[in-house]
């Protein structure tokens, strides 16, 4: 996981979190996407930016997305719960 270029101290604060699969939704008006924490895919709501993912997981505070790629790659070592939506 260490050698993963995608790996930069994301365990701090997504460690055995509860993440949600859930479709993206723009928070405000003035915040249209988010990012992947780890490849930093952007999220945003259906053709409001070209090639943007939809739909992904999400903290319960709904601060920090992660992409179902890396979702499946880091599910293991970051011990993560999924909360039925």
């Amino acid at each position: 996981m260490q050698t993963d270029p995608r790996i930069f101290n994301q365990e701090k604060y997504l460690k055995g979190v509860t993440l949600s699969k859930k479709k993206y939704s723009q928070p405000n008006e003035d915040w249209d996407h988010d990012h992947c924490e780890f490849c930093w895919n952007k999220f945003a709501e259906k053709d409001s930016i070209p090639d943007a993912l939809h739909e992904g997981f999400v903290t319960e505070d709904g601060n920090h997305w992660v992409c179902e790629n890396c979702f499946n790659d880091f599910k293991e070592s970051f011990s993560w719960n999924v909360a039925n939506s």
